[in-house]
């Protein structure tokens, strides 16, 4: 079997490799608060460390009126003017679709985006830190831009609107890096869990064209030598596996089988055995291989899964060329939301180029300026979207400061979390809140710890760990090596960089289905402080590095803890999801439809967790409000 990749793929990286017409007419304008920044002049969200994502200060009004039902007081009257449209959600999708609105609507057109967080961007989330004189830009959640010749036309005119050109990534991601500092891909087994720290190469990462890698890495494995026997005989032979079984049973019987039970009932794989690699998958499904099926195993490229005799082809319809998974800003794609910031509110950052978004400052006092058509409120948390008396407008009602206030839209859309809709929106029908209510979304921290140099994995020899059974952070990894415009990545060992860990809780071998690990995944990051966190992280650097000279009380110059517990949107999985629900059909489609003058525009709405999928959505539901007038 080849274990040959020539260039970074995405599946790769997520095995650990490296890894919007004539203007619409104004609504009467009413008598109005004041709605400046409730920033003070010397608060930049992106710089904030510690417990950020869903920070304090951004969840408890949703929260109160979710799980308590609590109500709030209804202004009298308006506290600001008539907007022409009201998005509610501030991120890729919500501010795509005020994007959209605008280049239809026209320029004067008013438009308000409220979001709940102290930032905009969603889960586009961008990360900052000074360590030793020198910038340092991470990412807090949305990663990438993923495949862009599989975007739709809509969604490539956005990028392509916005001065987005991905072609100059083949310049700005040094693909050479890891090769050039001769750094591996590893397992880190703590001492809690398999009496020892230890790094080993992963032999899971196919990463090598050697044919020896895999049979030396398994070697290494510091687990008992019979599991660890029956896992190389399992990955490391060609003998066929199900030969009784035809291409259509093994195909049906895949399906609904996980990889993880396959594995024990044909492969007779120990639990030890399976425990070294269950968590592989999490960068991409949020979910171990015990809820994932053999064909996603198949799909991905497990180890061993030649054996069955089943290409995806047999079951799975074509696709494209595999893009290298490289369309990456030094903030993940936080820079794409600072892009479209600047359309709809250019006095809020100059530049007008990828490069000088990246480095350029937002003047955050500029967003929800009365002067300006469009403004951006933030700490604004929507509890009511409901329609005027007339059906010609949608009042919103939403906290901000404690503080109660009202507007009205000539059309809205919901670009929020699907899972609030609702319980803030009165006209979503039983069906409709079932659909909505049919997905949960994949929970998710994304930590970006700043040291001081990166000598220790230069040293040890690896740029990626996978973690297998951790308590919180799964894997840990130098950043991606993005170089763009003024902003230069580490070329150095002795140079400060930006380490990424990642933690997608789970519960494990306990027959829980994916929606169900989600939620009590959910649980438990509610439980965690910022110091548990902090915690982990300490251990597994300490356990990994430290034998080659890594302090953290040293070496540890900041950390920024995003938590998302209500993370990436739910993607349907064939384990236990009907085979023919994918992003055009499903239980979403019944979840998105129109509430006259409502609109619901979100990645969940898509049923695809992926930039395109949010800009999809933002696209179509301002279609279907622009069609009313």
């Amino acid at each position: 079997m080849s274990k040959k990749r020539h260039s970074i793929t995405r599946r790769d990286f997520l095995n650990g490799a490296a890894i919007q017409g004539a203007g619409l007419g104004l609504l009467s304008v009413l008598p109005h608060r004041s709605h400046a920044s409730s920033l003070s002049p010397n608060e930049y969200p992106p710089k904030l460390n510690g417990l950020r994502g869903a920070h304090p200060g951004a969840f408890e009004v949703a929260h109160a009126l979710a799980w308590k039902g609590k109500q709030w007081p209804r202004p009298v009257s308006q506290t600001d003017r008539d907007y022409d449209l009201v998005v509610v959600g501030g991120g890729i999708s919500g501010l795509t679709a005020a994007m959209k609105f605008k280049q239809e609507a026209g320029k004067a057109a008013r438009i308000l985006v409220l979001d709940n967080h102290d930032d905009f961007g969603g889960h586009a989330k961008r990360n900052e830190f000074q360590v030793k004189g020198q910038q340092l830009i991470g990412y807090g959640g949305s990663q990438s831009i993923d495949t862009p010749s599989s975007y739709s036309q809509h969604s490539r005119q956005v990028l392509k609107d916005l001065g987005i050109d991905t072609k100059k990534f083949y310049d700005y991601f040094d693909q050479q890096f890891y090769q050039r500092h001769q750094l591996k891909q590893g397992l880190y087994f703590s001492q809690k869990y398999f009496d020892v720290d230890k790094v080993v190469d992963n032999p899971f990462s196919w990463s090598t064209s050697d044919d020896n890698f895999v049979s030396r890495a398994l070697a290494q494995l510091p687990i008992p030598q019979l599991d660890r026997d029956a896992l190389i005989n399992y990955i490391d032979t060609d003998e066929p596996l199900l030969r009784a079984w035809s291409r259509e049973q093994k195909i049906e019987q895949l399906r609904t089988l996980s990889y993880a039970d396959f594995l024990k009932r044909y492969a007779q794989l120990s639990q030890t055995a399976i425990d070294v690699f269950n968590n592989s998958s999490h960068g991409l499904w949020g979910l171990g291989w015990d809820a994932l099926s053999v064909l996603e195993a198949i799909r991905l490229g497990m180890p061993g899964t030649h054996r069955l005799g089943l290409a995806v082809s047999d079951f799975d319809e074509g696709e494209g060329p595999e893009e290298p998974y490289i369309f990456h800003f030094p903030d993940g794609n936080a820079t794409i939301a600072r892009a479209l910031v600047q359309y709809l509110i250019p006095a809020a950052m100059n530049g007008h180029s990828m490069e000088e978004w990246v480095t350029n400052r937002v003047d955050y006092q500029q967003l929800d300026q009365d002067s300006s058509p469009c403004r951006i409120r933030l700490n604004a948390t929507a509890i009511r979207v409901e329609h005027g008396a007339d059906r010609g407008s949608v009042e919103v009602t939403y906290v901000q400061d404690n503080q109660v206030h009202r507007v009205r839209g000539q059309h809205v859309i919901l670009a929020c979390n699907n899972s609030i809709i609702p319980h803030i929106c009165p006209h979503v029908s039983d069906a409709q809140r079932q659909g909505i209510e049919y997905a949960e979304k994949v929970p998710l921290v994304y930590a970006n710890v700043a040291i001081r140099n990166w000598r220790a994995f230069k040293q040890l020899g690896y740029h990626h760990l996978q973690i297998p059974k951790a308590d919180l952070f799964h894997s840990i990894e130098l950043d991606f090596p993005v170089s763009m415009g003024d902003y230069q990545f580490s070329s150095s060992p002795d140079q400060p960089i930006l380490l990424h860990a990642a933690m997608t809780p789970t519960v494990p071998h306990r027959g829980l289905s994916g929606r169900e690990q989600h939620k009590a995944g959910r649980q438990k990051i509610y439980q965690l402080a910022f110091e548990d966190y902090e915690d982990d992280l300490f251990s597994h650097l300490d356990g990994a590095l430290g034998s080659v000279g890594f302090d953290v009380e040293r070496d540890i110059e900041a950390i920024t803890v995003n938590r998302w517990p209500h993370g990436y949107s739910y993607e349907y999985n064939e384990l236990f999801d009907p085979a023919h629900w994918n992003p055009t059909q499903g239980p979403h489609i019944i979840g998105r439809q129109q509430m006259h003058r409502i609109s619901i525009a979100n990645a969940d709405a898509s049923a695809f967790a992926y930039v395109n999928g949010a800009m999809d959505a933002a696209i179509r539901a301002v279609e279907e409000q622009l069609q009313l007038d």
